[in-house]
């Protein structure tokens, strides 16, 4: 684990595949196909299927065209996140970095931590069922084994972004076939299916279920990650190239999106088909479904076909979570951890909930804990889908690459509606518990809880508006004439330095000798941190006083064979306060120190010596980051 400083998205795969070489057109044109599919997956995970399930058993084919709105939506969301990436080079997290507060960003972070747990808390127990359903273990062995994939996404990332994409586009096909032979089996009437894309709710249950399906459509992390997908492509940073990456990116997402509508539509037109038309109305649990497919359909393929789909689903969505993640903690953080640890930290996030629901009240509570899952989902939409608008909108940042008033007005209509239909569905899960007798505590926590979020939504709608408004009186208000009268530069002739053994005093050093003359003296300040020292101070004759003056005394014979003047001091005990003592008995003109980087709770458990030095100490001090 390391703070990154690296300000590309995904590094490791930043700009690997070359666009800028000479291609045919097609060539060019399949290149860039691929960041879109791993998005698409997505919007056919486990956490899809209950609410087409439930649509097409209940309703027949009517709430088709739903699917295909949300589908839209979508596409819209997705080719503004792409195009974000493209543009400005950032992806969504590291874009509200630069944007808002670091409190506000610390918020966002949290949440957008809280949706990749909730995807992937899905994609284990869809997982998990698909096992159980094509080899009848128990629930609780196929949630435990889906740890193992970790070591899939370790395999994956060595291969680079290419056959990843390849990996997950197989898992997409297999998902695509096994629900094409699936209707080849059912045959659907075709007239029906296009009476559905016809708008229409027949009552309040209908409703619900269509507030699901566009509530489970647009996945908050997708965001995120096609923002950062798109810049493993090398493009030309000129305006041909750019356009011609906004262009074919749109192909790419258009294409992924409607196969995942198709797959979406297939499973409710499936459900209308056997289920509907055969008089099941109730079926809305993904284990009824497979049960009941053998006995309606009269053939064993059916309920083989639907496990194969869910399992590939849930996979495929597995890698494309883990990315996500690495994303939104490398974009607010700025921290890297190995993807293989990241995945097992996700994993097992998703892993305990589903066990401890399993163990303690049953295995019929699975279809619940699914639905919560979707509800954290909803929770966080919002505050992924507004800041993207602000961002594509931005005339500043996006020159004229900022979409569109008839685009901005579409967008917003689409926010507006997901975070209505999203907050109506958490609304109403959440009183239910409310309406509850005894569940006081439950219910204020619900209620702060409630306030919070939408604080926060106000939050981030605003911010970005006054933020920019502000630059903008900020630039209008510079006078037109400045003087800044006789500039002196200042000589330093004791430059003190504070260091800390690491691998970063290379860099204190040549900083603080760039601050100096010949004639300067270099005071390499030390503080001695052992238990020993602390306790004994400068009386201390511990193994790690001896070391650190040895490596103190090697830095000063280093220094003097470059002809630098230079000698060391180490200090013990409280670091804050010995770096500020030895700098006044020095009569040092200029503290050179490092700053770790580190901000909020990090400030704490590593401490805060630079903002403390630098409130006593009455000399310039150089951070060197």
């Amino acid at each position: 684990m390391n703070r990154h400083h690296n300000t590309n998205s995904l590094s490791e795969v930043h700009n690997s595949v070359d666009m800028t070489k000479s291609r045919s057109k097609w060539r060019r044109i399949l290149a860039f196909f691929g960041p879109a599919y791993l998005v698409s997956v997505g919007y056919m995970d486990p956490g899809n299927w209950a609410t087409d399930l439930a649509g097409g058993a209940q309703y027949g084919y009517t709430l088709i065209w739903v699917l295909l709105m949300s589908n839209l939506m979508a596409l819209l969301l997705q080719s503004l996140s792409a195009r974000l990436g493209i543009v400005r080079g950032r992806d969504l997290a590291q874009a509200n970095r630069e944007t808002y507060p670091s409190i506000i960003n610390f918020c966002l972070y949290i949440l957008a931590e809280i949706a990749i747990a909730a995807t992937d808390l899905a994609e284990v127990l869809g997982m998990a069922i698909g096992l159980q359903l094509l080899t009848g273990i128990s629930l609780t062995w196929g949630v435990s084994l889906t740890v193992l994939d970790t070591f899939l996404l370790l395999v994956l990332h060595r291969y680079g972004i290419r056959k990843m994409e390849a990996f997950i586009i197989s898992l997409v096909a297999i998902v695509g076939t096994s629900f094409m032979i699936e209707l080849l089996l059912a045959k659907p009437e075709v007239g029906e299916i296009v009476k559905g894309f016809v708008p229409h709710i027949p009552d309040e249950t209908a409703l619900y279920i269509a507030i699901g399906i566009i509530g489970a459509t647009v996945m908050p992390h997708n965001l995120y990650l096609h923002s950062a997908l798109v810049q493993t492509r090398k493009i030309k940073r000129n305006d041909a190239g750019i356009r011609q990456a906004i262009k074919y990116n749109f192909m790419d997402s258009a294409i992924a999106l409607n196969l995942a509508f198709f797959v979406n539509a297939a499973i409710l037109i499936l459900a209308a088909k056997v289920f509907f038309e055969s008089g099941y109305t109730g079926i809305a649990d993904i284990r009824d479904a497979h049960m009941m497919l053998d006995k309606l359909l009269g053939t064993k393929l059916a309920p083989i076909l639907f496990a194969v789909a869910l399992i590939a689903a849930g996979q495929s969505s597995t890698v494309t979570g883990t990315l996500a993640g690495q994303i939104v903690m490398e974009g607010y953080l700025s921290l890297r951890i190995n993807p293989w640890l990241r995945r097992l930290i996700t994993r097992l996030l998703a892993i305990i909930p589903a066990l401890l629901v399993i163990l303690i009240a049953g295995e019929e509570q699975i279809g619940g804990l699914l639905v919560f899952s979707q509800v954290l989902l909803s929770l966080q939409l919002g505050f992924a889908v507004i800041p993207l608008i602000h961002f594509v909108s931005d005339k500043t940042t996006m020159g004229h690459y900022a979409i569109r008033w008839h685009v901005k007005l579409a967008a917003w209509a689409i926010a507006a509606v997901l975070v209505y239909l999203n907050a109506k569905m958490v609304y109403t899960e959440a009183i239910q518990y409310i309406q509850e007798p005894g569940n006081t505590w439950i219910d204020i926590t619900i209620i702060v809880f409630g306030l919070f979020f939408m604080t926060l939504l106000v939050v981030t709608i605003i911010y970005p508006l006054i933020n920019r408004y502000k630059k903008a009186t900020e630039a209008r208000m510079h006078p037109s004439q400045v003087s800044l009268g006789n500039i002196e530069h200042p000589v330093y002739n004791r430059i003190a330095l504070a260091l800390d053994f690491s691998n970063y005093d290379e860099k204190i050093i040549s900083n603080a000798l760039a601050q100096g003359n010949p004639n300067t003296s270099y005071i390499l300040i030390h503080i001695v941190e052992s238990a020993s020292a602390r306790y004994f101070g400068n009386e201390s004759d511990d193994l790690e006083t001896r070391k650190d003056q040895e490596q103190l005394d090697t830095y000063i014979r280093l220094l003097k064979d470059k002809n630098i003047n230079a000698k060391g001091v180490l200090g013990y005990r409280n670091r804050t306060k010995e770096i500020v003592r030895i700098v006044k008995e020095e009569q040092a003109d200029l503290l050179v120190l490092g700053g770790h980087g580190h901000r909020g709770i990090k400030d704490w458990i590593y401490g805060e010596t630079v903002n403390h030095v630098r409130h006593y100490v009455k000399v310039p001090v150089l951070v060197v980051q």
